[in-house]
């Protein structure tokens, strides 16, 4: 039987996806009733910064595509949303993987009686998730026509026989051949596959509890139209996609066909709150929502009267430009705690970063003087002055890109990387020959070219306060800067190809593994999460060597030194820690911020008892 091709519209056109799939799959098993059919629905409503870009797990980089993606698709293992630090527990899988004594061998297991959101690629038959699913999901990041970013969270694990497959694709041009077995990844019955790699990879688990990346999609959904994968998402999760306008407006829904899943989680016993949560909710059926309403709303003052005037349920990540009458000194306002909002407030997982494009041919290079240039821009920047004047005292400095609440922190490791000494800057430039060749006050490039740094940046208020700081900074070392707008999804597909000269963004951590940071300078990562393009041997080395070996004081030594590298070369300039602080209305229950797990939608509720009237959204 053919399977039938469903174009939904391009950009700017609203998906009404829901309906489209529901006339398609009318002779379907009829979908059990909402949990809350005799009330309205319990919608979350909040709002992104930044628009989405798509949903399919082999292409997306960015953040909040992944956040939509990690609550449609789902990954074999995934986090205890309560517990600190972050634990893995079984998604899919009925039990973590069995590893070999080896660690070269990790066994996935299953639960029967999973099924994905219904689609018209299924021939209206209920299509249950097996082992075969992560096999060829898996697959897809090596296919080059995806150009996953993602790529390098297997093939750094070396899975045996994939990167070969991959490589033939590529030379001879012909599609990626699915149906050809490898030793590394084969499913051994319905329910079973195994993951075999090379080397010892200790931590191989984590890269299979991101949703967002390592997300089981059906192979007959991509093949039905495989031009438009990443606007139709199909996954296993517990919400599915009703209705979509491209950087506008999403809307979530319920996935009837989601099977039964209770709330269990396991806080620290001196977490009274999490305490308390866990609970309240203990043995509920998940997700506790109906929908999930997502606008974009770029500029910061318009997401945060949305949400004072109880339009959105809650603000993620307050932007500190607005912080201080809210929380100052970092507690929350006695006028917004007398309406009952809530201040979730954690150091994030995560850096905030300029990097210099190392193949470009003004900043890049490994030469002394290329590095000197560097070095001279990053001791320039301050980043005190950021802290205080951009973000408000909502980041700590950082020291290397190894951010905290992860292995390999060492908060007494301090290194140049937090300084402002542009006296020190200016030398630096003296003696490597970036001297004012043609009088016209500012320095040239030791041959006597012009020196110009162009940095891309956003049109939005906080990066247009960073751009100032940035601009500030080089002209205390006498160096023309022009500033490349664009909007951050352009910025993105610009970095992937190595055509901005310096870029900043922030990275969060999507694991507690330093490996998942470290990777930002990794040279085989180079067009996914290694937008610098760095390739240093020294450093490739010691990441690889690290990434081999159990937690412990060799591996950490790796680790620092690793770091200091990554410091002495100069290839990002890694700035700060966010300090993060999401305000919730107080009928949002059970919010915690996790700092790993992006699809934690189904854990959260909303208590009508508590919403004002008037503000019950209608989707």
């Amino acid at each position: 039987m053919s399977r039938p091709t469903v174009r939904w519209p391009r950009a700017g056109a609203a998906l009404l996806l829901a309906a489209a799939w529901a006339a398609a799959v009318a002779q379907a098993a009829p979908a059990p009733a909402p949990a809350h059919a005799t009330q309205p629905p319990k919608v979350l409503r909040y709002a992104f910064p930044i628009a989405e870009t798509g949903f399919d797990p082999a292409q997306i980089s960015d953040l909040y595509s992944r956040v939509i993606a990690a609550n449609i698709f789902e990954a074999p293992l995934s986090y205890d949303f309560l517990a600190r630090p972050a634990k893995l527990v079984p998604a899919t899988a009925a039990a973590l993987p069995e590893v070999s004594a080896d660690l070269r061998s990790f066994t996935f297991r299953l639960k029967p009686g999973t099924y994905f959101a219904d689609d018209p690629a299924f021939g209206g038959k209920r299509r249950e998730l097996v082992a075969e699913d992560y096999v060829y999901s898996i697959k897809r990041h090596y296919d080059p026509r995806w150009k996953s970013p993602n790529l390098y969270n297997f093939e750094n694990a070396k899975i045996l026989g994939l990167s070969e497959l991959r490589a033939k694709a590529l030379q001879s041009g012909k599609p990626f051949d699915y149906d050809t077995p490898v030793e590394g990844l084969r499913a051994l019955d319905r329910y079973t596959f195994v993951v075999k790699v090379a080397e010892p990879s200790p931590r191989l688990p984590l890269a299979f509890a991101d949703a967002a990346v390592a997300g089981a999609v059906a192979r007959e959904v991509i093949e039905a139209d495989p031009d438009h994968v990443m606007e139709r998402p199909v996954g296993t999760g517990p919400f599915r996609l009703a209705e979509w306008r491209r950087s506008s407006r999403l809307l979530l829904e319920r996935n009837p066909g989601y099977r039964e899943v209770r709330y269990e989680a396991e806080p620290p016993a001196d977490d009274a709150l999490s305490q308390a949560i866990a609970q309240r909710l203990r043995g509920r059926r998940l997700p506790l929502l109906d929908q999930v309403e997502i606008q974009i709303v770029e500029e910061s003052q318009p997401r945060l009267l949305a949400f004072l005037n109880a339009e959105h349920d809650w603000i993620e990540r307050l932007p500190p430009e607005l912080s201080p009458p809210y929380i100052p000194h970092g507690a929350l306002a006695p006028h917004l705690a007398k309406k009952g909002i809530q201040l979730e407030r954690v150091t994030a997982t995560d850096i905030g970063y300029s990097y210099f494009a190392m193949e470009h041919p003004v900043v890049g290079g490994y030469t002394a003087d290329k590095v000197a240039l560097r070095r001279a821009i990053a001791l320039a920047y301050d980043v005190q002055a950021e802290i205080v004047q951009a973000r408000k005292g909502q980041a700590v400095p950082a020291q290397s890109v190894v951010p905290p609440q992860m292995a390999g922190y060492d908060p007494a490791f301090k290194t140049e990387m937090s300084e402002h000494d542009p006296a020190r800057a200016n030398a630096l430039l003296d003696l490597y020959g970036y001297v004012d060749a043609d009088g016209d006050g500012w320095r040239d490039q030791p041959g006597g070219q012009p020196l110009v740094i162009e940095y891309a940046s956003q049109p939005d208020q906080a990066s247009r306060a960073l751009q100032e700081l940035w601009r500030k900074a080089l002209a205390s070392i006498r160096v023309k800067v022009e500033f490349k707008i664009a909007k951050w999804p352009e910025q993105l597909k610009a970095s992937r190809t190595g055509k901005l000269m310096m870029w900043g963004l922030a990275w969060s951590a999507t694991q507690p593994d330093p490996s998942d940071m470290l990777g930002l300078l990794y040279g085989p990562n180079k067009g996914q999460s290694n937008h610098a393009r760095f390739d240093l041997p020294a450093f490739n080395a010691l990441y690889a060597k690290q990434a081999v070996l159990p937690d412990g004081p060799e591996r950490d030594a790796l680790i620092h030194e690793a770091k200091r590298l990554s410091v002495a070369y100069m290839p990002q300039k890694v700035t700060g820690h966010r300090i993060l602080n999401d305000l919730l209305h107080p009928w949002v229950v059970g919010y915690r911020r996790h700092p790993f797990l992006r699809g934690w939608w189904q854990y959260v509720d909303i208590d009508p008892a508590l919403r004002p009237t008037g503000a019950t959204a209608t989707p």
